[in-house]
C-alpha cells in the first residue's frame, strides 16, 4: 500500500502508522517467555519464575520497547518508501480511533528542505591579504627577549621608571571608605606594561623605595569591578622594592637558547618569519572563509528546519554547561542558561551547513585523501616531530572528520571565491594579529 505524505507547513509533514494487535502482542509474549529464562524473584529458581509474575514486573517496560522498535521500523520502512529525508527525530501520537485489531498513529516530522543557491557571480566578498614584515619578526624577537629578561635591584637613589617592576604596598578608598580588591601588599607589577590601569602606571613612575604618594584614579565606566566601575578612587601608594630589567643580547648564545641549530641570529630571524608566515596563513585563511560564508548565506533561498535548530541549540546548550563545569562553577548542571540566547547563532549554523552541503554535493567539492594528507603534514609543522604528528592524526577517526571539515570548507571557500565579486584587501600584520584575538 502507497504511503500517504500529508503536507501541513513549509517543511513540516505527516504520515500515518499502522501496527496490527495481534503483532505486538506476539512479540511482547515473545520477549517475555525470553527474559523469563534469566530472570530473578525471590521464592523462584531461576528460569522457573511463573509467567504472570514475569508479565506482572515487566509486561509494561516490554511492551513499551516493543511499540518503539515497531513505530521506528514503520516510519523508516514508510519514509524510505515515500523517499523522503527526514530532518531530526518525529512526534508520534496514536489516533483515536482504529479499525479494530489495529493500532494506528500520525507521526508529524520535518523533512530536510530544497537549497537553492543563486549565481555567485553576483555575490560580495571581501579578500585580506597580509604579509610578515621585518617590523613583525622584530617585534616578536623583542617578545622573546622579554621572556627571557631578568631583574636586579635598583639603587636607592633610582626612581621607577617604564620597564621596572615594582613591588607596592596600596590601599584605595571611595569617598573614604575602603572597597573589596582596593588593598594590598608586596603587589609587583611593570611599569608601561598596560598591567594597571594608566593613571596607576603614571602615578608609580619617578618613585623612589620608601615613598608614599597620594593619588586620585577614576575607574572607567566599563571597568570589569562593577562595585567601582564609573568612580573615582583615593589611593595611597608605598614604593617598597624597584628592579631594572635586563634583556638578553640578540646573539648567537640567545639564538642557541631558542634550539635554532647553528646558533645565528639570521637563522633565528628566518624561523621566527616561517612560524610568523604559517601563523599569518592561518588567520587570513580563516578570516577570507568567514567572509565567503556571510556570502553563501545571503546567496541562499532555503526553510530551516526547526527540529535541526532545536537539536544545534540543545548542542550548544550542551556545551556551555561543559564550559561551566571546566571553569569549576558550581552546580554547573542545574544553571539557568536560557535556550533562546544561543537560538540565533544555531539557526545560522544549521543554515549554513545545509547550504555548504549542497554546494559539495552538487559540485563534488568532497575532500580528497591527498588534501586531507597535505593538511595533516601543515598542520605538524609547528610540532617538534612532525612524522609523530601525522601518525597521531591518522590513527583516529575523530580527528580525521575535524581535518575532513576543514579541508572541505577550504575547498567551498576557494569555489566561491573564483566565481564571487571579490574586493581584495591588504591587511597589516598588527591589524590582523589584533583582530584574531
Amino acid at each position: 500500500m502507497a504511503v500517504t505524505v500529508e503536507t501541513l507547513e513549509k517543511l513540516e509533514r505527516r504520515i500515518t502508522l499502522s501496527l496490527a494487535a495481534a503483532d505486538i502482542n506476539n512479540e511482547v509474549e515473545s520477549r517475555l517467555k525470553k527474559l523469563a529464562r534469566t530472570v530473578k524473584a525471590d521464592g523462584f529458581r531461576p528460569g522457573k519464575v511463573p509467567m504472570s509474575v514475569v508479565a506482572q514486573r515487566y509486561g509494561y517496560s516490554v511492551q513499551y520497547e516493543v511499540m518503539n522498535d515497531k513505530l521506528g521500523q514503520a516510519f523508516a520502512s514508510a519514509a524510505n518508501e515515500a523517499q523522503l529525508r527526514v530532518a531530526g527525530a518525529p512526534k508520534i501520537a496514536q489516533k483515536d480511533q482504529s479499525p479494530e485489531g489495529q493500532m494506528d498513529f500520525d507521526a508529524t516530522f520535518e523533512i530536510y528542505p530544497e537549497v537553492k543557491i543563486n549565481d555567485l557571480a553576483n555575490a560580495d566578498v571581501e579578500r585580506i591579504a597580509s604579509e610578515v614584515t621585518e617590523e613583525a619578526i622584530d617585534k616578536t624577537v623583542e617578545i622573546l627577549r622579554k621572556q627571557r629578561r631578568t631583574f636586579a635591584q635598583r639603587a636607592a637613589a633610582d626612581g621607577a621608571a617604564v620597564g621596572d617592576r615594582v613591588t607596592i604596598d596600596f590601599e584605595g578608598k571611595i569617598d573614604g571608605e575602603p572597597f573589596q580588591g582596593g588593598k594590598a601588599e608586596a603587589f609587583q607589577f611593570l611599569i608601561g606594561e598596560g598591567q594597571m590601569l594608566e593613571q596607576f602606571d603614571q602615578a608609580v613612575r619617578g618613585m623612589k623605595v620608601g615613598e608614599s604618594k597620594t593619588f586620585p584614579l577614576a575607574f572607567p565606566a566599563d571597568y570589569h569591578g562593577q562595585d567601582v566601575a564609573g568612580k573615582e578612587a583615593d589611593f595611597l601608594v608605598t614604593l617598597k622594592k624597584i628592579e631594572a630589567q635586563n634583556l638578553p643580547e640578540v646573539n648567537e648564545a640567545f639564538a642557541k637558547g631558542l634550539g635554532i641549530a647553528d646558533g645565528t641570529v639570521e637563522a633565528l630571524r628566518a624561523d621566527i618569519k616561517k612560524n610568523l608566515e604559517r601563523e599569518v596563513k592561518f588567520r587570513v585563511l580563516a578570516r577570507n572563509k568567514a567572509a565567503v560564508m556571510d556570502a553563501l548565506v545571503a546567496s541562499a533561498e532555503l526553510e530551516v528546519p526547526n527540529a535541526l535548530i532545536a537539536q544545534e541549540t540543545e548542542r550548544m546548550v550542551a556545551n556551555a554547561r561543559e564550559d561551566l563545569k571546566k571553569r569549576g562553577v558550581k552546580d554547573a548542571d542545574k544553571a539557568p542558561i536560557p535556550e533562546e540566547i544561543f537560538k540565533p547563532q544555531a539557526e545560522r549554523r544549521v543554515r549554513l551547513g545545509l547550504v555548504v552541503a549542497e554546494l559539495v554535493r552538487s559540485n563534488n567539492l568532497q575532500a580528497k585523501p591527498e588534501q586531507l594528507r597535505a593538511h595533516i603534514e601543515e598542520l605538524s609543522q609547528s610540532y617538534e616531530k612532525p612524522a609523530e604528528v601525522v601518525r597521531w592524526y591518522l590513527s583516529d577517526r575523530e580527528r580525521m572528520a575535524e581535518v575532513e571539515a576543514v579541508v572541505i570548507e577550504n575547498n567551498v571557500t576557494d569555489f566561491v571565491l573564483a566565481k564571487a565579486k571579490v574586493a581584495d584587501k591588504a591587511l597589516p600584520f598588527d591589524e590582523l594579529m589584533a583582530a584574531s584575538n
